[in-house]
């Protein structure tokens, strides 16, 4: 329950807040998340279920009302807030922008740091060895030879760490850093450790300490995920001490799917096996101890018939390439070609029961070799704390070592989804090949082998929803077709166990402010004639606003309008790909402040995320529902599950799907409360497909007008 005490400091925080907002007015909307988010999280609703999910609309003020909402009561029970977000943008908003103000101006005392992963920090120790060419440390290998520029860049970037001008994180050097010089000094969780005392004061470690002072974690999906799959309070603070507030939570589930998901190259996979043995020999002299001989003796001997049941694996694959990838594939296997890249599905997740058994084998085998590592490497990291070994002989072995226990540990969890056998309750996992061609970097043909659960509701449950203390779930976007159950569906929430929901409507005035025009179009999006259609009656449409965005479902079809536009119409356009999204953005606002007509062509990623308020966009144009096929092999499971069950995949995926994705795109308008325009939806279907009426009602509450 909320007290009187913390009610009042939550209502002096907000009233301070307006004290020190330009134009501040009060919103309803916006006061009312606040009491709602403090409530369900003090357990008003429910003692064992804090936990609510809401669609905010533009406008609301979500984060200013969840940190109200949630902060308060996290410093006066004792707990800590993460704020987890699938961008950026939003990550570098909260804590260059929004937090700091909260701070300094609400009357709560608390501290906030943004929580990295620890790939994103560079390690002191490999660092400093990598610039130390002529000690003997020199164990240092690079994955290929750095060019001179690469070495300039090292030793700016130790010269940096040492004199304390760089806090040795990646996304604040001033340049990219090549990924192959990157991936040999950045921290890892194997051989960046503590407890040796070369690496107390890593980045990485220091980072750490200013997170566990913190009172507010800002971190993305896959950190928060990364710290679940570990047990939970092992990067960040432990669940049950925990408020999360998920921003941007419509994209928790593919972000979970993907976390879950694990493949290999059999042939590469099968190359690094053969280095194993050597990486534990190596580890085993160092030891120099007699507790190192039986796991040694081991990983040799469990290394070497992993090996031949993988190649198991590979000539069996092999032996059916011309089945799997081959041009006469019959109805009963499921082929597609992607990017020149061929793939073959695995219809309802089944394997071939001798490749079941091979997967039971492999995995079973990748578990012990993991254990035999594991000790080793353990051994030696003792062995160094004693000072029965020198830290620079280690290092680079223990680099190594740490290397293969990653591989190792993803080779297990691919085993294992070949080797489970799929529930009859429930969705089967996805299982796939995909045939890799030769490249430059290896003239051998290899297969990627895959898989992937198609729903993950229930392993949010069961590391999230039911271990936290409190959670928020907030979006713009969470309802498709005015309903919160396919969202629920896939992020493993019900209904009726307490759990909060909520639909926030945004201040804007849409009757007012923007009309929605449905064109008349003789086409739909699939004839031939669409594109010429499209070309056709662009520039009427064009003509309606001074700064205006066109929005495609696929490339091909904005570069033959673009390309004909500037032909025939003389027309300036900026189309995505040509430039930066950043130079795009840039040209387009320098355009629009200097009263030039100003048009952006983009396709899907830039219908969500896109600000551009006032006079910077007043003419939106979506050339088509933004409804995509299900090309992945994962969504292509999903859609044969659904049809197994007796279902629709259309009616149950792609619709409520395309009704979110239009709400996005149709929010790239109106961004603040005086923002006007006219949104131009190009696609005859809204009036002639029974969906139709369900997309439209969809969205806000825009003055419509269909053309005759």
């Amino acid at each position: 329950m909320l007290t009187d005490k913390l009610k009042q400091v939550i209502r002096q925080s907000y009233k301070a807040l307006g004290e020190n907002l330009n134009n501040f007015n009060p919103r309803k909307q916006q006061t009312f998340l606040v009491a709602e988010i403090a409530k369900t999280l003090s357990g008003e609703y429910s003692k064992d279920r804090k936990i609510i999910t809401i669609e905010a609309g533009t406008g609301t003020g979500k984060s200013l009302a969840y940190s109200l909402g949630a902060i308060p009561l996290a410093i006066a029970r004792d707990k800590k807030v993460c704020i987890s977000t699938a961008t950026v943008a939003l990550q570098e908003q909260l804590v260059d922008k929004d937090l700091p103000f909260l701070k300094k101006h609400a009357g709560l005392k608390f501290d906030f740091a943004l929580a990295k992963g620890r790939q994103r920090y560079v390690c002191r120790q490999k660092l400093t060895q990598a610039v130390a060419t002529d000690s003997p440390q020199a164990g240092f290998t690079f994955a290929e030879k750095p060019k001179a520029t690469d070495i300039r860049t090292l030793n700016a970037m130790h010269k940096a760490l040492t004199d304390g001008s760089w806090h040795g994180d990646i996304d604040s050097w001033k340049s990219t850093i090549p990924h192959h010089i990157w991936s040999q000094v950045q921290s890892d969780k194997h051989s960046c450790l503590k407890s040796l005392s070369e690496h107390n004061h890593c980045p990485f470690h220091k980072a750490r300490e200013t997170m566990e002072q913190a009172h507010v974690l800002v971190v993305n999906h896959s950190l928060l995920l990364a710290d679940l799959e570990l047990g939970g309070g092992r990067i960040l603070s432990a669940p049950d001490e925990t408020f999360y507030i998920i921003d941007e939570a419509h994209h928790l589930p593919k972000v979970t799917r993907d976390h879950s998901s694990a493949n290999i190259t059999l042939r590469g996979a099968i190359d690094w096996l053969t280095k194993l043995r050597e990486t534990g020999d190596k580890m085993a002299k160092l030891i120099k101890s007699q507790r190192a001989i039986s796991p040694a003796l081991k990983l040799s001997d469990d290394c070497q018939d992993l090996l031949i049941e993988m190649q198991k694996v590979l000539t069996f694959v092999d032996n059916n390439a011309s089945v799997y990838f081959g041009e006469n594939t019959d109805d009963k296997f499921s082929k597609q070609n992607r990017n020149d890249e061929q793939v073959y599905r695995f219809d309802n997740g089944i394997i071939p029961k001798t490749l079941k058994n091979w997967a039971e084998d492999c995995h079973e085998l990748s578990k012990k070799s993991l254990s035999h590592l594991n000790k080793l490497y353990n051994a030696l990291i003792e062995a160094v704390k004693d000072g029965d070994c020198q830290m620079y002989l280690a290092e680079p072995v223990l680099g190594e070592a740490g290397f293969m226990l990653q591989r190792l540990e993803n080779l297990a969890a691919l085993w294992f989804m070949y080797a489970k056998t799929d529930s009859e309750k429930a969705a089967p996992m996805a299982r796939w090949l995909q045939k890799q061609e030769p490249s430059k970097a290896s003239a051998r043909q290899d297969y990627l082998i895959c898989a992937s659960p198609i729903e993950v509701g229930f392993t949010l449950e069961d590391k999230l929803w039911s271990q936290c203390e409190g959670a928020v779930l907030c979006s713009a976007t969470l309802l498709a077709l005015n309903s919160f159950d396919h969202f629920r569906f896939q992020a493993g929430l019900k209904n009726n166990d307490g759990s909060q929901y909520q639909q926030v409507t945004s201040p804007f005035d849409y009757q007012n402010n923007a009309q929605l025009v449905v064109a008349k179009m003789v086409n739909e999006p699939s004839a031939t004639q669409f594109t010429d259609e499209l070309i056709e009656k662009l520039p009427k449409y064009l003509a309606q606003g001074s700064a205006s965005l066109v929005l495609f479902s696929s490339y091909w079809q904005m570069e033959k309008v673009a390309q004909a536009l500037r032909e025939q119409h003389k027309l300036d356009i900026a189309v995505q790909g040509e430039h930066s999204r950043q130079h795009i953005i840039e040209s387009h606002k320098k355009h629009c402040d200097n009263n030039k007509e100003s048009i952006i062509f983009g396709t899907q990623s830039f219908s969500e995320g896109l600000d551009l308020p006032g006079n910077y966009l007043n003419n939106l144009i979506i050339t088509k529902l933004p409804f995509s096929v299900p090309t992945s092999p994962v969504e292509q499971a999903q859609a044969e599950y659904i049809s197994a069950k007796g279902g629709n995949p259309f009616m149950s995926l792609s619709v409520p799907d395309t009704s979110k994705k239009l709400v996005q795109a149709c929010g790239r308008l109106l961004r603040n409360e005086m923002d006007e325009g006219v949104i131009t939806l190009m696609d005859k279907r809204v009036v002639t497909k029974r969906y139709g009426k369900q997309l439209l009602d969809s969205l806000p509450p825009f003055e419509r007008v269909f053309e005759g």
